[in-house]
């Protein structure tokens, strides 16, 4: 008996970061051969833009994509839905000030949070994309009570991408045999992408040679060059090419979710996952979304525990760590009305950069049309 198709919302789906991803959504790229349901959400002023994308999408003839839901009623797009991908966000402007960031993006995601609460199953995994995506992701998981807060997610890993392809030219090798590199704490330029404490190349023979000893003599460019080349890189995309990275991260989101929902982690493998702190891993404070070295196993992560961290990589974990503690503060003091999860996730209370996602996806009732909908 076949299964029934994986229904997979997308909020924002009609931005770059959007139009980039929802291909590898259908074509299997993320979900191999199990059929996919896509349901696409907008702010009703991009709502013609998306019926051309479903236009588009139908004309590829993806074998495995058997339906295209466009709405702009976040209710018809989360509910039944088995994965929630939250593109869709408050871009940040010319002279606008960071807290007027989170603010904007605080009540979006307040609302995101309380209509996943509302229609979602509890078993649903939820990435979150937009920026300052760690604490968006907070802030939504605080408001959706129902669903564990093991099943959100922040977007680590175009950071994650990012740093293996620099060890890769580095190297001089393909970025397949770059493995377990970390990026730790905040999508933003406080994170600390950290090659040495559990990082290895995969030689010819397959043997696991650390990168501690492939860099031994190079120890300035893995501690300084290195870590600011990742940590800045989407600010130089975005002088580069005039506008934020959305290939990138559109197959970072994708990969993010198939290495989490399918495929899982190879042996002794970690990926870096921006996840809820609840246990105070590698003794940073509980409470807040911070990345850290995850396996993957059966739809679940696991944070590795147990790797010996020096003190300069104490000292970076310190820094996006105070970083992540302001932005919760600041975000969880705007909203409207915080409550306490029965999980005390609020309890104790960027990133693709924050320009990266460049949709503004408004859900308050006043702003909502009337639901549009069309199908396949």
């Amino acid at each position: 008996m076949r299964n029934p198709p994986i229904k997979v919302a997308v909020t924002g789906a009609a931005g770059q970061i959007g139009y980039a991803l929802l291909p590898l959504l259908a074509s299997g790229h993320v979900f191999g051969e199990r059929s996919v349901e896509l349901r696409l959400l907008e702010i009703p002023q991009a709502y013609q833009s998306l019926a051309g994308i479903k236009m588009e999408l139908l004309d590829c003839a993806f074998p495995s994509l058997v339906d295209v839901i466009c709405t702009v009623d976040p209710a018809e797009a989360f509910r039944g839905a088995d994965a929630i991908v939250l593109v869709g966000g408050f871009p940040r402007k010319k002279g606008m000030a960071r807290n007027d960031l989170i603010q904007a993006n605080t009540s979006i995601f307040t609302k995101m949070g309380q209509a996943i609460n509302a229609v979602a199953s509890t078993d649903v995994k939820v990435l979150v994309v937009a920026n300052p995506a760690n604490t968006n992701c907070l802030v939504a998981l605080s408001e959706a009570s129902r669903i564990p807060p093991k099943n959100f997610c922040a977007l680590m890993h175009l950071d994650h991408q990012r740093a293996k392809a620099q060890l890769a030219h580095k190297l001089g090798v393909s970025a397949d045999r770059v493995q377990n590199v970390t990026i730790w704490g905040n999508h933003s330029e406080t994170q600390y992408p950290d090659p040495l404490t559990d990082g290895y190349c995969v030689g010819e023979n397959g043997e696991k040679i650390p990168l501690k000893s492939l860099l031994a003599g190079d120890l300035e460019w893995a501690n300084y060059e290195f870590v600011h080349t990742v940590q800045t890189r989407g600010k130089a995309v975005i002088e580069a090419r005039g506008s934020s990275s959305a290939m990138s991260a559109a197959m970072a989101t994708a990969d993010c979710l198939k290495t989490w929902l399918v495929t899982g982690t190879g042996e002794g493998e970690t990926v870096s996952m921006a996840v809820y702190n609840a246990k105070g891993y590698y003794g940073v404070e509980k409470g807040i979304v911070f990345s850290f070295p995850c396996e993957c196993r059966n739809g679940e992560w696991h944070v590795k525990e147990g790797l010996q961290l020096n003190e300069f990589a104490k000292q970076k974990l310190k820094a996006t760590e105070s970083e992540l503690l302001e932005e919760r503060d600041a975000a969880l003091g705007l909203a409207a009305s915080p409550r306490k999860r029965s999980t005390s996730v609020v309890s104790s209370a960027s990133s693709l950069t924050t320009s990266e996602s460049e949709m503004s996806l408004s859900t308050t009732a006043e702003g909502v049309a009337p639901f549009l909908t069309s199908r396949i």
